[in-house]
C-alpha cells in the first residue's frame, strides 16, 4: 500500500560571494567556513592567506596590522565593510587588527577594482579593494532565533568570549547582534640576538609592555520591503587600549611607558532596489573616533588627543541600455574633520567629491568594462592661509574572454591617483611637503577550472602577471615608535610581479596554495643617494621578492584536521639593500583540529589551534619580533 509522507518545509538561502573565475580583475574570497576552519580571528588573519598581499604586523594580538598589494602601499588599498568605505584615525591607515571576523560572511580582495555594479565612486578610486561582508541571518522554517556563545583561551593570557544572536522578527525584518571581548597580556618570548645579522649567540627574552584589550559590539537590521527592495543598517562600536612596546635593538629591549586608548563608533545604511532593467543603491555613514596617546617615560609626560568625525553619502545607478550594454553612474560626497592637541594644524577639514561613469559591454564570451572617475579633494586647515587641493580624472578599462568552457583570459589597465591623507599630512610633528601618488596598473592573466569525469575532483587555477608604475610613491615607516611615523616620496617605483593560486577538492580533502613573485624597485634617480648609500634599482622596503603559502584540510567523522604554512622571503627595512638592513626569510606553520557534537538542543564545537609550530623567530617589521609557538583552545555552543 502506498503511503504519503509530508516533508517539512526548508528555507535555503545564502549570500552570493564574488566570482573568482569569471572576472577581469583578479579576486580572492575567504568565506565563513574557511575562517572557522583556520581559526582566523582578525581581518588580517584572512588577508595574509591571499596572493599578492603584503601584511605589515608589529607583533602580537594588539600589534598594528596594515595591508598593501602588489607594491602599491597600504594607502592604495580601500577597506570596505558591506561596500561602505572604512577609515581609521590612527596613522591614516586602516588597522586590520581592529576588525574581527566573528559575524562575517566572507572577505574578498579584488585587484584593480571590483567587477560588479552599484559600487561607490570611492571603490572605483582604489588600486585594490578589501571588502568584509556581514553575514545575513538564515533560519529554518520554524525557527525564530539562533544563538551562539563561546570563548577562546590561549597563550600569553589570551581570552576572547563572544556571543552572536540572530532574531527573526517578521517575514520582512530580521536582525543580528554580535559582541566580543578580547584580551592578551602580550608577553610572548622571543630570541634576542647580539648582532644585527642574527648569526651569533643569543638569549631569550619576553616582550614587554604590549598588553591589549578590545571590546566590540556590532548590531545589524535587515529589512526586505519587497522582492528586490532591501535596507540594511549597521551600528558598530569598538573601544580598546594598547600598551605600545619599544623597539628591540641588538641585545637591548626598550621598555617605554606609552599607551594608546581608542574608540570607534559608526552607523551606516545601505538601501538597494533592483528591477529587471535598472537598479540603484544609496549608502550613508556617520563615524566618530578618538585616539589618545600617553607617554610617561622617565617622568616626561606627553599627552596627545586626536578626534575625527566623518559623514559619507553615496548614490549609484545601473541601467541596462540594450541586451549587451549597461551603464553605471555613481557619485560620492565625504566630509572629514580632525581635531588634535598638536600646536600646529590642529583643526583640519577635508571635503571629497567623486563621480564616475562606466560602460559594460557583454556577450556570451566577451565582457569589456570602461569607466572614467573624477576626484575633487580640498583641505581647510585653520592655521594656514593656503590649503592643498587635488583634482584629477582617471580611467579604467578591462576585458574578459571565455576561451573555452573552462578557460578565461583577462586583462585590465587602471590609472590611480591618491592624495596624501590626514595621517600623512597633519598627524605628526615633522610635516614634509608630500606630493600625491600616481599609479598605472596593468594585469594579464588566465583562469582555469579543473575537474574529472567522475566528478570526484574539482579545482581552480589562476595565473596573473602584472606591472605597476608608481610616481611619487609615499612610504611610511615608524620613527621614534609605532605611534609616530615619518613619510617621504620615493619618486618612481616599478613593480613587476606574478600571482598564482590553486585550489583543489578531492572527497573529504581540500587544498589551497598561492605564490607571488614581486620585483618592486626604486627607479627615482641613478645618481641619487640616501643617508646610507645609493638606492637606485633596489627593492623597496618591506617587500619580499618571493612569498606564498598553502593549506590542507581533511574532514572526517572523528576529528577534522588542518595545516597551513605561510612563507615569506627576505626583505629590507631601509631603502638601501644592505646586509644590516636585511630581514631573513621565514616560514610560519599552523595546525588546527576541531570536532562538533550534535546535542539535543544544539551543537557543541571544540577547536584547537597551534600557531608557529616550528617556533620560527622572525620579524615582519624590523625591531618588532613576532610571537613564537603559541596555542588557542575554543569552545562554542550553537542553538
Amino acid at each position: 500500500m502506498d503511503t504519503v509522507q509530508r516533508l517539512e518545509e526548508v528555507t535555503i538561502s545564502g549570500q552570493r560571494t564574488p566570482s573568482t573565475m569569471l572576472t577581469a580583475a583578479p579576486t580572492q574570497v575567504f568565506d565563513a567556513e574557511q575562517m572557522e576552519n583556520s581559526g582566523a580571528v582578525q581581518l588580517s588573519d584572512a588577508v595574509k592567506q591571499m596572493a599578492g598581499v603584503t601584511l605589515k604586523d608589529y607583533g602580537g594580538v594588539g600589534g598594528i596590522k596594515t595591508v598593501s598589494a602588489r607594491g602599491l602601499g597600504s594607502q592604495f588599498s580601500a577597506v570596505t565593510l558591506d561596500g561602505v568605505p572604512v577609515d581609521d584615525s590612527q596613522n591614516g591607515q586602516v588597522d586590520l587588527s581592529r576588525y574581527l571576523l566573528g559575524n562575517a560572511a566572507y572577505v574578498s580582495f579584488s585587484q584593480g577594482q571590483e567587477q560588479t555594479s552599484l559600487l561607490s565612486a570611492r571603490a572605483y578610486a582604489a588600486g585594490n579593494t578589501l571588502n568584509m561582508e556581514t553575514a545575513e541571518p538564515t533560519f529554518w522554517f520554524d525557527e525564530k532565533s539562533n544563538l551562539k556563545v563561546g570563548s577562546e583561551v590561549g597563550s600569553f593570557g589570551y581570552l576572547s568570549p563572544t556571543l552572536h544572536w540572530e532574531q527573526l522578527w517578521s517575514k520582512k525584518l530580521k536582525s543580528s547582534f554580535w559582541v566580543n571581548y578580547l584580551y592578551s597580556r602580550g608577553d610572548y618570548p622571543f630570541n634576542l640576538y647580539n648582532s644585527a645579522t642574527g648569526r651569533d649567540d643569543s638569549h631569550s627574552d619576553y616582550r614587554k609592555h604590549s598588553a591589549v584589550w578590545m571590546a566590540t559590539a556590532d548590531g545589524n537590521l535587515f529589512y526586505t520591503h519587497s522582492k528586490g527592495n532591501s535596507l540594511v543598517t549597521k551600528v558598530h562600536y569598538m573601544r580598546g587600549a594598547h600598551e605600545l612596546p619599544g623597539r628591540v635593538v641588538l641585545y637591548s629591549q626598550v621598555t617605554p611607558e606609552e599607551y594608546s586608548t581608542e574608540a570607534l563608533a559608526f552607523v551606516q545604511t545601505r538601501w538597494r532596489v533592483e528591477r529587471d532593467a535598472w537598479k540603484w543603491q544609496l549608502l550613508g555613514k556617520l563615524r566618530y573616533s578618538y585616539d589618545d596617546y600617553t607617554d610617561s617615560t622617565a617622568g616626561n609626560d606627553t599627552y596627545d588627543r586626536y578626534r575625527q568625525g566623518e559623514a559619507f553619502v553615496s548614490g549609484s545607478l545601473n541601467r541596462r541600455l540594450t541586451p549587451w550594454l549597461d551603464l553605471d553612474l555613481a557619485a560620492d560626497g565625504d566630509l572629514s574633520h580632525l581635531r588634535s592637541t598638536l600646536t600646529q594644524r590642529n583643526r583640519v577639514t577635508r571635503t571629497s567629491l567623486s563621480a564616475v561613469a562606466a560602460l559594460r559591454f557583454h556577450t556570451e564570451n566577451i565582457e569589456v568594462r570602461a569607466n572614467a572617475l573624477y576626484t575633487d579633494i580640498a583641505d581647510h586647515v585653520g592655521d594656514l592661509d593656503g590649503t592643498p587641493s587635488y583634482r584629477r580624472v582617471t580611467p579604467f578599462v578591462s576585458m574578459m574572454y571565455k576561451a573555452g568552457a573552462r578557460t578565461t583570459l583577462r586583462a585590465f589597465y587602471k590609472q590611480t591617483y591618491r592624495a596624501p591623507n590626514f595621517g600623512e599630512l597633519y598627524f605628526f610633528m615633522l610635516l614634509p611637503e608630500l606630493r600625491p601618488e600616481q599609479a598605472n596598473q596593468v594585469n594579464l592573466g588566465l583562469t582555469q577550472s579543473l575537474s574529472n569525469k567522475e566528478g570526484t575532483f574539482s579545482g581552480q587555477l589562476t595565473v596573473d602577471g602584472y606591472y605597476n608604475h608608481v610616481k611619487d610613491k609615499i612610504v611610511a615607516k615608524p620613527s621614534v615608535n609605532i605611534y609616530y611615523w615619518s613619510m617621504e616620496n620615493l619618486g618612481i617605483v616599478d613593480i613587476l610581479g606574478l600571482d598564482v593560486t590553486l585550489s583543489c577538492h578531492l572527497a573529504a580533502v581540500s587544498f589551497q596554495m598561492h605564490y607571488t613573485f614581486q620585483s618592486a624597485q626604486d627607479h627615482t634617480d641613478p645618481s641619487g643617494e640616501t643617508l646610507d648609500g645609493k638606492a637606485y634599482g633596489y627593492q623597496i622596503v618591506y617587500t619580499p621578492r618571493h612569498s606564498g603559502g598553502g593549506s590542507v584540510r581533511w574532514e572526517n567523522r572523528w576529528v577534522n584536521l588542518g595545516a597551513s604554512a605561510m612563507m615569506v622571503g627576505h626583505r629590507y627595512s631601509e631603502r638601501q639593500n644592505a646586509a644590516d638592513n636585511r630581514l631573513p626569510a621565514y616560514c610560519d606553520v599552523a595546525l588546527t583540529a576541531d570536532r562538533s557534537f550534535d546535542l539535543r538542543f544544539g551543537t557543541l564545537t571544540l577547536r584547537a589551534t597551534l600557531q608557529n609550530l616550528l617556533d620560527a623567530q622572525y620579524e615582519i617589521v624590523a625591531a618588532y619580533p613576532m610571537p613564537g609557538r603559541n596555542w588557542r583552545l575554543g569552545l562554542f555552543y550553537e542553538f
